[in-house]
């Protein structure tokens, strides 16, 4: 499932190349065709994010999207690049063309955000070519709404929530997740002490809490355990025994992480990342990790063995000799 930087980078593609013109709406798949039908024809005004639900506004009407395990939005056309999406993963959707995908490694691209997508992808000798095309480009599988301006379509596959909200029920919504970093519905420091209360008050232990998008928003598997290694912190502790100063270390290095996420496309959690050790990183998932999926391996600090159990039957990764 991608995580809250995906998402944030999403928004801002329509923020980019959709916000401010008029779009037409349509379901493809015919499964969405009356929410469509009654966005159709709107300019999309706003574009935001909160945690993994993408929020586009279209005069007062909201489309609302939850991606789950297998969603993806793949975008194509004119498509400019946000100066804030810098991606090596991935190549910006160009004029006429199809997109990318992500390689197993990476995360997500700039023209397919969300679940991998294979058939995207027109392979050439030697090297990954994107394929041009007619545009507006037919629709490819599945597809549960199209969007789609004079210059742009974006296409909208495998959601878990797709629907449309009045501005009460999106108020709702964010009332009911947990704060965000980048969100913009609060400011940075009612966010960070709504999380610190949340979080502070609870019996559950912190390797749970972070995942429990009402107490926090956006956080998956992979920044749940770094976060934790990062901050020394025991997945096992109650929230309620994490000392204030300890929950808003958490918080700012959460702020940190998930701003680095936004700007480069991956979950970049190790430090000081330069010159042939960033290009790894970049390239793959075993080089940008402290404790994500090395199970097994010695831990990069202390040389303790990653150990890997179940936490609410998702998988937890945690060095028992630095986590204490």
């Amino acid at each position: 499932m991608p995580e809250g930087h995906s998402v944030h980078r999403i928004a801002r593609q329509f923020d980019a190349n959709f916000v401010g013109d008029a779009c037409a709406l349509s379901s493809p798949q015919g499964r969405f065709s009356e929410g469509a039908a009654s966005l159709d024809g709107r300019t999309m005004t706003a574009s935001r994010a909160i945690g993994k639900h993408l929020l586009l506004d279209f005069d007062g009407r909201w489309l609302h999207v939850h991606l789950g395990l297998y969603g993806a939005w793949d975008f194509a056309g004119r498509i400019t690049e946000d100066a804030t999406l810098r991606s090596a993963g991935g190549r910006a959707g160009q004029t006429g063309m199809r997109g990318t995908i992500a390689d197993g490694a990476h995360e997500e691209s700039l023209a397919s955000i969300g679940a991998p997508r294979l058939a995207r992808l027109r392979m050439g000798e030697s090297d990954a070519r994107l394929e041009a095309v007619a545009f507006p480009p037919e629709p490819v599988g599945a597809v549960r709404v199209r969007i789609l301006t004079p210059s742009a379509v974006a296409d909208l596959r495998g959601p878990t929530a797709c629907e449309v909200l009045d501005p009460s029920e999106v108020e709702a919504v964010a009332q009911r997740l947990g704060p965000d970093p980048e969100a913009l519905f609060e400011t940075k420091a009612a966010a960070e002490r709504r999380f610190v209360a949340r979080a502070g008050r609870s019996r559950q232990a912190i390797g749970q809490l972070l995942m429990d998008q009402s107490v926090v928003a956006g956080i998956g598997n992979v920044y749940r355990a770094e976060l934790l290694f990062r901050a020394r912190i025991s997945p096992h502790r109650t929230g309620s025994s994490l000392t204030e100063d300890e929950l808003q270390g958490l918080w700012r290095d959460w702020v940190r992480l998930l701003r680095i996420g936004v700007e480069t496309g991956q979950m970049l959690t190790i430090d000081r990342l330069r010159g042939k050790r960033l290009e790894a990183a970049m390239a793959s998932r075993a080089d940008r990790h402290w404790v994500y999926k090395r199970e097994g391996l010695p831990c990069l600090r202390c040389g303790s063995t990653v150990a890997l159990e179940l936490m609410q039957q998702r998988k937890l990764y945690w060095c028992p000799g630095c986590q204490v």
